[in-house]
């Protein structure tokens, strides 16, 4: 086909009207040869043109007004409606997927695919939203969702539709990074923003929520579970404090510790709560990480067991089968097991159950223990020394890995830098050196304390405030506690035996490990059972005590930790319940 032939679906283009002399009426043709058309004509053509483009230009504002009043009454046709709305199994956002935290000037101007949770959003006009996007913990960024003049990417049926997603819907989103023109103060992302050219809801959000996020985040003001440490002086003032921080926020009223359970959801998408799980983490791994090194093997003891071994009543009964069976409330027993059969250092991490009825901030009917065992080679203060380092270690750990996770959780609950003593500088007292300290410089109403009585959680807390301010450290070891303070398969001290090879371990003046040397020898161990008033020959104990007689089995020792305190004391908490995942107490078994 020649260059300027036009097919039969094309027009011809329209000739100008200055180069058309001859189609205007009344003006012959000039004669080949001669001049060009008159002045006249081409003032008159001129005419024309102008009267043409004004009619063009009156009929397309027409058109727009047309097209902006059907706009307004709903009719006009959405341009945008494949970049918004509910996600299918078919839905699809081809950008390059990014986290939150990874976002810097290289990916300014890119397209970017992101699925999050919707935490604000507010209409700026009818126009343009502006929509809070979090992805985890408090990982967030300004999403920007403006209509274009013509209708796409983003209509103004998008932006209303967009602005009205409930909040805490999940949402997968396509947009642009850019910068903002100044720093968004109320996201933590605050150099850049997301433009939006694609939405769609993956899961929404109820109309109403139960709890919302700023709430969830804020200090629990009230732990209904606690109620019977309401006369303790330390707990009264702890709880005084988070209170106190409510009211400080007026703005953002605060959730009793109820509230946030039964909406365990937002409880949990609280950046404050995914912090302490953080720590809680950290601390667990620790754990596994120093003694791993130290040629530990980890074990697995069963948390069902035949009998109430330990031969107390706060345990948790169960039927099993045609036999009753009990939930563990130590692996003591099968950490001792794993030495006599062979194992030279033992730990484990596990769920551990306490039936006590205690409704306290320090208490819970199920936690984890964090418990090691080990050979004695000389002394038990091989025990004590390796537990010292291996909180020391998680300390120390925690304080570098989840330096930012702290700083966090102190701008909800405030509290002092938990202090360590210097290398070489760890402070280990004797259980009657420390109620030597308590009667001279403690509190008057621990003039008179004993040497033989265990302390009570007052004390404790009293000769923490005390070694506090004389040691500079919160992390401290009593050593050799009173007998009569002591399970059955603790060593006495072979040079007093109204004392016992065992000690505790405290953080901020609260208990967060008991252990010890245990008896290895049968008829020593049958012996101070029936010094504690317990049947050697009843179950469980009868079972405990036939492992030692049916093999030669080392010295040994250890001690458990409880996990929940640990996160909960070196935070300061001012309840245990907080550390915990799904806290358990006698008045809480859901969710």
């Amino acid at each position: 086909m020649a260059e300027n032939t036009t097919t039969p679906t094309e027009q011809p283009p329209a000739a100008p009207a200055a180069a058309a002399p001859a189609a205007v009426a009344g003006d012959a043709a000039a004669p080949e040869g001669e001049a060009g058309p008159s002045k006249k004509a081409l003032k008159k053509l001129q005419k024309e043109k102008e009267k043409a483009e004004a009619k063009a230009k009156r009929a397309a504002e027409h058109a727009a007004n047309q097209a902006a009043a059907q706009a307004a009454a709903g009719n006009t046709e959405d341009l945008a409606k494949d970049n918004y709305g509910d996600a299918t199994p078919q839905t699809k956002v081809d950008a390059e997927r990014v986290n939150l935290r990874s976002v810097d000037d290289s990916l300014i101007g890119k397209p970017v695919k992101l699925r999050a949770w919707i935490q604000n959003s507010r209409m700026q006009g009818a126009k343009m939203a502006f929509v809070e996007l979090r992805e985890e913990r408090d990982w967030a960024i300004q999403g920007v969702v403006a209509a274009n003049p013509e209708g796409k990417p983003v209509s103004k049926q998008m932006v209303k539709w967009i602005g009205t997603v409930n909040i805490e819907s999940f949402v997968l989103v396509e947009g642009t990074i850019q910068k903002p023109l100044e720093p968004v103060k109320s996201v933590r992302v605050s150099n850049y923003e997301l433009h939006i050219t694609k939405l769609y809801v993956v899961a929404r959000g109820p109309e109403v929520l139960g709890m919302g996020l700023a709430v969830a985040n804020r200090p629990v003001a009230n732990f209904d579970d606690a109620a019977e440490e309401a006369e303790d002086p330390a707990v009264k003032e702890a709880r005084e404090a988070v209170e106190a921080a409510a009211i400080d926020g007026a703005a953002i009223p605060s959730a009793s510790m109820n509230t946030h359970l039964s909406n365990i959801a937002m409880h949990k998408r609280a950046p404050v709560q995914q912090a302490i799980a953080d720590v809680r983490v950290a601390v667990r791994k620790l754990f596994a990480e120093y003694l791993d090194n130290q040629g530990f093997n980890q074990f697995e003891p069963p948390c069902l067991i035949g009998a109430a071994s330990e031969g107390g009543s706060n345990v948790f009964g169960m039927p099993y089968f045609d036999k009753q069976a009990f939930l563990a409330q130590s692996p003591q027993f099968y950490k001792q097991m794993e030495i006599a059969g062979g194992r030279k250092r033992v730990y484990c991490i596990g769920p551990v159950f306490r039936a006590e009825n205690s409704n306290t901030p320090r208490h819970m009917t199920e936690f984890t223990g964090l418990d090691l065992e080990m050979e004695i080679e000389e002394s038990y203060h091989e025990v004590m020394l390796m537990l010292e380092n291996v909180l020391l270690y998680i300390f120390r750990g925690i304080a570098t890995r989840c330096a930012e996770q702290i700083a966090l959780i102190r701008t909800i609950y405030p509290s002092e830098e938990f202090l360590l003593p210097e290398p070489g500088q760890e402070v280990r007292l004797t259980f009657a050196a420390g109620q030597a300290l308590l009667r001279a410089e403690g509190p008057e109403e621990y003039r008179n304390v004993s040497d033989d009585e265990d302390m009570s959680t007052a004390q404790e807390k009293a000769l923490g405030a005390l070694i506090r301010a004389k040691y500079k450290t919160d992390f401290y070891i009593l050593d050799k506690f009173p007998e009569g303070a002591r399970p059955f398969y603790a060593i006495e001290d072979p040079e007093n035996p109204k004392v016992t090879n065992a000690f505790d371990f405290f953080m901020r003046g609260q208990e967060v490990l008991s252990g010890g040397q245990r008896i290895h020898d049968p008829t020593t161990l049958e012996a101070r059972i029936r010094k504690k008033d317990v049947d050697p020959a009843s179950p469980g104990i009868r079972e405990y005590v036939d492992v030692f007689r049916s093999a030669g089995c080392p010295p040994h020792g250890g001690g458990g930790i409880g996990l929940d305190r640990v996160v909960a004391w070196y935070l300061n908490l001012p309840s245990v319940h907080l550390a915990s995942y799904y806290p358990r107490t006698p008045k809480r078994l859901t969710p």
